[in-house]
């Protein structure tokens, strides 16, 4: 049987209007949430970080449902690689900021919302005061950073955070309240390995899974709003698109957990990238032009691709060979690699290159570079011919 619902977060507003009464009126006939509930939500404040792949459908099912004020924190333009899952955003939007284009066509699905901008990265530095005007904020990004970032901030003013994760055909929801139950740190106290989850931009995301995850975001945010329900507050959700299959696992309070008593570097804490990873780019780092010099000096050295076969079959540099990058870890590959002439490595961007090439220079590869930028640099740069994903 389901627990208790909480006490609702926010207090109604005073009155709807006679045009609100018309468009909730499917609200307002359930009777759990009724006239009353729909002043909750028309006087609360919602706060949704990253206008991406979960901010869009949460975006437009809060202002539909009626949330009087939303926020939204993302400093990203609009780049063809996002709507096919983005679906705040359009063809028309291209090359704008995500926040604006994202506050017009809430515009077109509820006029009555009132929508806040946030502009910028969210940090150390700015966190508290963005977060404090809000009354429940639903986490959509997609770093282990910044998921910790709007914890420790949530934790420290005392509010709940819905939080939702999405990779390839499986995403995961919960809401974390400190003063209800468990946080973010009970699920993950530490973050794990630079460059062991990859991210969506590396692995890839079914479309449609932001719905059905963002979808469960919205859900719960009105449950908690309206009072009504049992929150996903010690539980997370689990769901599996290709299995077609919900479950939910329970979540406690780690006792033994420090308290949060101030916001950290996030970056640092999470290690973006291995110190091995840093310390070897630091000085074995080369541009896509440089490389294309290489090229046309008829240089002799080995050009690897350590992305996954898929990607290298969207793309590729002509010249590449395909070694991924866990061959490499794993010590498997070394002794496909020359040991008579250089080598170069690449992948997308160069955060999985970086990592291969601690590796090497650890296996005695002592010449071993990479190419800052990967594949989409070298597109950039070199030739903007090659398609981009």
């Amino acid at each position: 049987m389901p627990g208790p619902s909480l006490p609702p977060l926010v207090e109604p507003a005073e009155e709807l209007t006679k045009e609100e009464v018309a468009r909730y009126s499917r609200h307002l006939i359930i009777p759990d949430v009724g006239v009353t509930g729909q002043k909750r939500l028309k006087n609360a404040k919602v706060l949704v970080v990253g206008a991406g792949g979960l901010g869009s459908p949460a975006l437009l099912y809060l202002a539909a449902a009626g949330v009087g004020t939303l926020g939204i924190v993302d400093f990203d333009d609009v780049d063809e690689s996002n709507l096919h899952r983005q679906v705040i955003h359009g063809q028309s939007d291209l090359g704008r900021p995500k926040a604006e284009s994202a506050k017009d066509s809430i515009a077109e699905i509820n006029p009555y919302v009132q929508v806040n901008l946030h502009k910028v990265r969210l940090d150390s530095s700015n966190a508290l005061d963005i977060f404090r005007d809000y009354d429940l904020i639903l986490d959509g990004t997609d770093n282990f950073a910044t998921r910790y970032l709007v914890n420790d901030a949530a934790v420290l003013l005392g509010k709940p955070y819905v939080w939702g994760s999405i990779f390839r055909f499986e995403g995961q929801a919960s809401v974390f309240w400190a003063e209800h139950g468990p946080q973010y740190r009970d699920l993950y106290p530490e973050p794990p390995p630079p460059g062991m989850v990859p991210s969506c931009a590396e692995g890839g995301v079914l479309g449609v899974l932001c719905a059905s995850i963002g979808s469960i975001m919205v859900n719960e945010a009105v449950k908690l709003i309206v009072g009504i329900g049992e929150p996903l507050v010690g539980r997370l959700m689990v769901y599996d698109a290709l299995d077609m299959s919900y479950r939910t696992i329970k979540i406690r309070k780690d006792p033994a957990a420090e308290p949060i008593t101030e916001l950290i570097d996030y970056d640092v804490f999470c290690g973006v990238v291995s110190d091995d990873a840093q310390q070897a780019a630091a000085r074995h780092t080369i541009t896509p032009k440089e490389l294309k010099a290489r090229f046309d000096e008829g240089a002799d050295f080995t050009l690897v691709d350590v992305r996954e076969p898929h990607e290298f079959e969207i793309v590729r540099i002509p010249g590449s060979v395909l070694i991924p990058k866990d061959r490499i870890l794993s010590g498997d590959a070394l002794a496909e690699l020359p040991q008579d002439r250089p080598v170069v490595l690449h992948c997308k961007s160069g955060v999985r290159s970086a990592e291969a090439l601690a590796a090497l220079h650890r296996a005695g590869f002592a010449d071993a570079v990479h190419v800052g930028g990967g594949v989409l640099g070298w597109a950039r740069d070199v030739d903007p011919s090659l398609p981009t994903y």
